[in-house]
């Protein structure tokens, strides 16, 4: 949907979402992505677009391109651009688009996003009085390779030049024994993260598994579920007790985040 090149001047439009029936006072003094011109509010017959008037010459290609390649500027960007689309969706259902969606002039941004009226529609409804929230399921610290170790012995000159009977085959048991260790560990884990997302699905509206984060250095847990879930916003405190239980019966380190705008239920619009 977004329109960026050598044609986009003048009058460009930054939108930020699109919503049904909004508070027009909720996006008075929001600072948007530039303190040039005031966010505001664009009819769509019975929908709604949050815009800002940006100049277009901090929109090219080129511009952007340096612009994703700053991890400062970018953040601040997502920040800024985020921070309207919680104020809007904090008063009424609102379908966010993504960062940097760009038109040229009014009647080319209500034309384009006619377009959508549609899948806009049909997104309203699905997130109309549900908020987005994150479950993340982590597997134990695999235990240390625990191989027996005993206090060392005065050993001959003529044992040090040779292994202990057996002593290779008692090595590789030992690993052998710390390997299927770790894995029943993982397996454990995975089933565990299978049941937490059986149950919580079972309360939600949608929901969608999300590829696992890579932990950082020097962290020892693994993350076996990542997934967020649409939920209505009267079952919070159901999801809420249903996150503690769910600790207290597996004994797994189990993360519940939000309640967030539910960015991942909107659909590709």
């Amino acid at each position: 949907m977004t329109e960026r090149g050598p044609e986009l001047s003048g009058d460009t439009i930054y939108v930020f979402a699109v919503c049904r029936r909004p508070d027009p006072s909720v996006v008075v003094g929001l600072p948007g992505v530039t303190d040039e011109a005031p966010v505001r509010s664009l009819p769509l017959g019975a929908l709604t677009a949050i815009v800002q008037s940006v100049r277009a010459s901090d929109f090219t290609d080129e511009v952007w391109q340096a612009r994703l390649s700053d991890q400062w500027e970018l953040e601040r960007y997502a920040r800024a651009h985020h921070d309207v689309v919680a104020a809007v969706a904090a008063c009424c259902p609102t379908v966010p688009l993504p960062m940097a969606t760009l038109y040229h002039g009014e009647d080319r941004t209500r034309e384009a996003l006619a377009k959508e009226t549609d899948r806009f529609d049909a997104a309203l409804k699905r997130i109309a009085r549900h908020a987005e929230w994150g479950v993340k399921v982590y597997a134990p610290p695999c235990p240390r390779d625990d191989t027996v170790r005993t206090a060392p012995r005065r050993v001959t000159p003529t044992e040090r030049s040779r292994p202990a009977p057996g002593a290779g085959l008692a090595y590789l048991n030992r690993k052998r024994g710390a390997q299927e260790r770790r894995e029943r560990i993982q397996d454990e884990a995975l089933r565990t993260a299978e049941e937490v997302d059986t149950e919580v699905r079972g309360l939600a509206a949608a929901s969608r598994t999300l590829r696992p984060h890579v932990q950082p250095a020097g962290e020892h847990r693994v993350q076996v579920l990542n997934a967020t879930y649409l939920v209505a916003e009267h079952r919070a405190g159901e999801l809420a007790l249903l996150t503690q239980t769910l600790r207290e019966r597996t004994g797994a380190e189990i993360e519940l985040s939000g309640p967030w705008v539910p960015y991942s239920f909107v659909g590709e619009v």
